[in-house]
């Protein structure tokens, strides 16, 4: 029980630090903008937030044994079928992978459990995050310790080709944080349709996709899906709408959460590939990650009867 109640904690910590920190950065700038209800104050107010804001985040694998908790709390469970020691030993010969993770969920508890028990090795592997998400303060420590990286094009290319080992890899959340609102505990939609340049990217680089499904990432917290914040969350490439989980708190539900990892699809190297040639791969993909879904859907009791939508 100790063990579930700190679990929960942990847990909370990140999902009221995306539900707080806009907030707070916004009332710190008026604070400062209008000197209210002093100088001094607003200045006091507002330390946080210009501390953040100038010093750079940094990843913290050291934390993993003290958010260790996490994993009792929410059932946490892992199916491989391409292990870590294949990861590990193909990384060697000079292999590259595009880790592709879907959904995405309000947050990716999934994501952060499977960085929790990841070997130590593995943590070396960055994940692809929006620039706001990068630059926003208090969020991006917090959300920087496990090891996030520009998602743009540029930079994707960058890693997969100068990185060495392990660490030449990504982790993408394909449907980004459009997927994010399509988050529901009675049925998985995954935004994927026109989500096709992380194709373009493993097929010019010589990269390998390595699709993964986040079972539960859709269930531990609901989103308000409409309204004037969630159009701006989605210009802007963050949430700053609402969520909430259990008794409509922003405490995630104690759900069980699996991470099914698939095998390599096995890309060509084409240095300019088609679009015939991405459309072949990017159906490729959709037709594995609707396969993990079935494989794997029965393991969780929520999930045997969701359907899996592909927008």
């Amino acid at each position: 029980m100790f063990q579930w109640i700190l679990g929960m904690a942990v847990a909370s910590v990140f999902s009221l630090v995306y539900l707080v920190a806009p907030t707070y950065v916004l009332t710190a700038i008026l604070s400062l903008l209008f000197q209210y209800p002093t100088r001094r104050a607003a200045l006091l107010y507002a330390a946080p937030m210009l501390l953040s804001a100038a010093i750079p985040s940094s990843r913290a694998p050291w934390m993993a044994p003290l958010l260790r908790p996490m994993l009792r709390y929410f059932d946490y469970h892992e199916e491989f079928e391409y292990t870590d020691a294949e990861l590990r030993r193909d990384a060697t010969t000079g292999k590259r992978y595009i880790i592709a993770m879907q959904p995405h969920g309000v947050i990716s508890y999934v994501g952060l459990c499977s960085w929790i028990r990841a070997p130590a090795d593995f943590r070396r592997i960055s994940t692809a995050a929006a620039r706001v998400v990068l630059a926003f303060p208090i969020l991006k420590h917090v959300m920087g310790i496990f090891g996030l990286t520009d998602a743009s094009a540029g930079n994707l290319r960058r890693i997969l080709t100068r990185e060495t080992g392990v660490g030449g890899s990504v982790v993408l959340y394909c449907g980004g944080i459009a997927e994010l609102f399509k988050s529901c505990r009675e049925e998985e939609r995954l935004y994927l349709s026109k989500r096709r340049g992380f194709i373009k990217i493993a097929l010019r680089e010589g990269a390998d996709i390595l699709p993964c499904y986040m079972f539960g990432n859709t269930a531990v917290l609901s989103v308000l899906q409409h309204g004037p914040l969630a159009a701006l969350s989605r210009r802007l490439g963050a949430s700053l709408t609402y969520f909430w989980g259990a008794a409509y708190l922003p405490i995630p539900r104690d759900e069980m959460l699996l991470y099914a990892r698939g095998r390599p699809l096995g890309l060509p190297h084409i240095p300019e590939p088609t679009d015939e040639d991405i459309a072949k791969y990017h159906a490729l993909y959709c037709k594995e990650v609707r396969r993990l879904f079935e494989s794997y859907k029965e393991k969780l009791p929520h999930y045997k009867h969701k359907q899996l939508f592909i927008d």
